[in-house]
């Protein structure tokens, strides 16, 4: 149980002094290491609840995948965002809001953990009882039964969201040379090939 516990402080703390430093960090390369830093802490939290199926998904997906992605397409893009923060100011307002609604919710949910523990009771309950199947097995059964649409819908998200990231790191250069099928398919052999009548002895 101590080194348990010990791992817990040791994730918790690291996960929250990353996710601090990646808002705090003016680059934003620095920024998307950092969270990716945090996602590693988070699936070691997971690791220890037992859900290493989430631990998993938190590694290949968001680190291997959205992590990266979002890292390239920063790197890529080269956007000014010295331009971007200059009408910070003006969207204050609006963040503090969203900032104050989110402090309510958390407030919300602590409230219901310490005042209503049989809520939260009920919540903790698995689906399936434990010794049946494994969890991974378990969140496979709800996510492709009653939770299918919503699956979907979520990776046709994430389909829009690669052709965005494509299409915007997609630049058009001048000068540069390319290979058009059509144009190589609708071609003529007249057009393409001249013959050339030499008269003997003086050369091409």
């Amino acid at each position: 149980m101590v080194i348990q516990a010990l791992s817990f402080y040791m994730f918790a703390a690291i996960t929250v002094a990353a996710g601090v430093m990646v808002i705090a960090s003016r680059n934003p390369v620095y920024s998307v290491l950092y969270l990716i830093l945090a996602f590693f802490n988070a699936a070691g939290l997971f690791v220890l609840l037992g859900a290493e199926f989430l631990a998993m998904i938190l590694v290949v997906v968001y680190v291997g995948a959205v992590a990266v992605l979002f890292l390239f397409v920063v790197m890529m893009l080269d956007i000014n965002f010295v331009q971007l923060r200059e009408g910070f100011l003006q969207y204050l307002p609006i963040g503090g809001l969203i900032g104050v609604i989110l402090l309510i919710e958390l407030g919300l949910v602590a409230g219901t953990w310490l005042l209503g523990p049989e809520v939260t009771a009920v919540a903790a309950v698995p689906i399936l009882p434990a010794d049946q199947v494994s969890n991974t097995e378990a969140i496979g059964r709800v996510m492709y039964t009653k939770y299918v649409y919503l699956f979907q819908a979520s990776g046709l998200v994430l389909l829009v969201a690669m052709i965005g990231a494509i299409v915007l790191t997609l630049r058009q250069r001048e000068g540069v040379r390319k290979q058009s099928i059509a144009a190589q398919n609708a071609r003529r052999r007249e057009d393409v090939v001249a013959t050339v009548k030499v008269p003997t002895g003086g050369g091409v």
